[in-house]
């Protein structure tokens, strides 16, 4: 088998949807050899910020000198950004590696029952992570919680980064019932941490906590200004950072019993933390600056209208748009249409786009000076962009990921990898 042939193998997996359960990937565990059993975790849930979060705390935990291992998703370009170690992409050979192993697992399952793309890749993390002596994971989840594949493992910290409205057609259509999905990574006796400031999510997070005894505390925004964070400079810009940052320091505070940290390992994995896509500043060798945003839903829309305003008062920029039509886009719009100059709107390379001509209209509703363009391409959206003193490109992180590679921002050809990313979610 090669690297190819396995993506391929990985993509073909996408026809089995994705199921909320965790009898799957519980039995895919057992059946290899319970890797989660020899391993130690942080699990991070929450709306929003789940990504920046995981990575703060991967840096933090690295400059502490550890092994960590780093499960995310989706990914910007490549599959193997999913799976890391020392923030070090998963080789491609052992991509290969892990799905010929897995194969001969799938034959104890019957059709119905067929693992789905997440649940094999999820097992396959803990194979690898476990056969590479981790001595800590990062372990962030895919979609909600409760039922979700990563769900299967018992964490040192559980970490709700916040709740908001999004996949709600999975999750629930109002703050508690979305809420309860992301409580269910808590677990009997294990700490919580939570940056939920939304009362009646909290509130269920809190009940949850209690019943299952397990000691909770909750960051707030006067956490984002205490020491260390009130003198260190964060790579990550935007004050909503700042608030994720104060979570993964009172995560490994609230962790520290069993996985001390010094000080200064705090403030190194901070100045030092890395990801990709969130209000990513890029200037350009034309002078002009670009921003890459992943605002895939309101409230994400909201942090890039705060930090466009915090960053740059004074600029109008072209806005490079793209979303999906299973996402709250008219809210976006209306969110991000006042800000801009003019609006290049493009479809996503996926069956779930939304259609470029439905958002124009809305964009103008919200902005009537504002020139809104449907384009047929993100291609012909950059051109028509042109080249103004700042270019913002925003919305879904799959749209994101083919701008990156556009404007030769990627580390790598995605190859088209960034297809891996579809899924049909449907509930058992």
């Amino acid at each position: 088998m090669t690297y190819p042939d396995a993506i391929a193998f990985l993509y073909r997996l996408g026809w089995f949807g994705a199921k909320l359960a965790l009898d799957n990937p519980a039995r895919l565990a057992a059946l290899a050899g319970h890797p989660e059993r020899s391993l130690r975790f942080i699990h991070v849930a929450g709306t929003n910020g789940k990504g920046s979060t995981c990575a703060m705390l991967e840096s933090i935990y690295r400059a502490a000198g550890l092994k960590v291992g780093l499960y995310t998703s989706p990914h910007l370009v490549s599959f193997r950004e999913r799976i890391q170690i020392d923030r070090r992409l998963i080789p491609a050979a052992e991509v290969t590696r892990l799905v010929e192993r897995v194969q001969p697992w799938l034959r104890e399952f019957s059709a119905e029952e067929h693992p789905t793309f997440f649940e094999i890749v999820t097992v396959m993390a803990l194979c690898y992570f476990a056969e590479q002596g981790c001595d800590l994971v990062i372990w962030e989840t895919g979609l909600g919680g409760r039922l979700d594949a990563t769900n299967i493992v018992t964490p040192l910290a559980s970490v709700i980064t916040n709740i908001q409205f999004d996949h709600e057609k999975w999750l629930g259509h109002t703050l508690p019932e979305i809420a309860r999905e992301k409580a269910g990574i808590i677990k009997p006796g294990v700490p919580v941490v939570t940056a939920t400031d939304a009362p009646e999510a909290l509130a269920v997070i809190c009940e949850t906590a209690a019943r299952r005894r397990s000691p909770l505390s909750v960051v707030a925004w006067p956490d984002a200004s205490r020491p260390p964070l009130d003198n260190l400079e964060l790579p990550l810009l935007g004050d909503h950072q700042r608030l994720n940052a104060a979570l993964a320091l009172a995560t490994a505070r609230v962790a520290a019993p069993r996985l001390p940290v010094r000080e200064q390992a705090l403030r190194e994995g901070l100045q030092t933390v890395c990801w990709p896509g969130r209000f990513q500043v890029a200037p350009a060798a034309s002078g002009r600056v670009i921003v890459l945003d992943g605002a895939h839903n309101p409230a994400g829309a909201e942090t890039l209208r705060a930090g466009l305003q915090k960053y740059f008062p004074d600029l109008k920029p072209v806005l490079v748009l793209g979303v999906m039509k299973d996402k709250d886009w008219t809210s976006m719009c209306r969110l991000l249409a006042p800000l801009a100059e003019r609006i290049c709107i493009a479809p996503v390379a996926s069956e779930r786009t939304a259609l470029p001509a439905d958002l124009v209209p809305v964009c103008q509703a919200a902005n009537p000076a504002v020139s809104a363009e449907a384009c047929s391409s993100l291609g012909e959206a950059l051109g028509r962009a042109g080249d103004p003193p700042l270019l913002v490109v925003t919305g879904s992180l799959h749209f994101l990921g083919e701008a990156m590679e556009a404007l030769r921002l990627a580390p790598m050809p995605s190859n088209g990898e960034r297809e891996l990313n579809e899924w049909q979610a449907r509930r058992r």
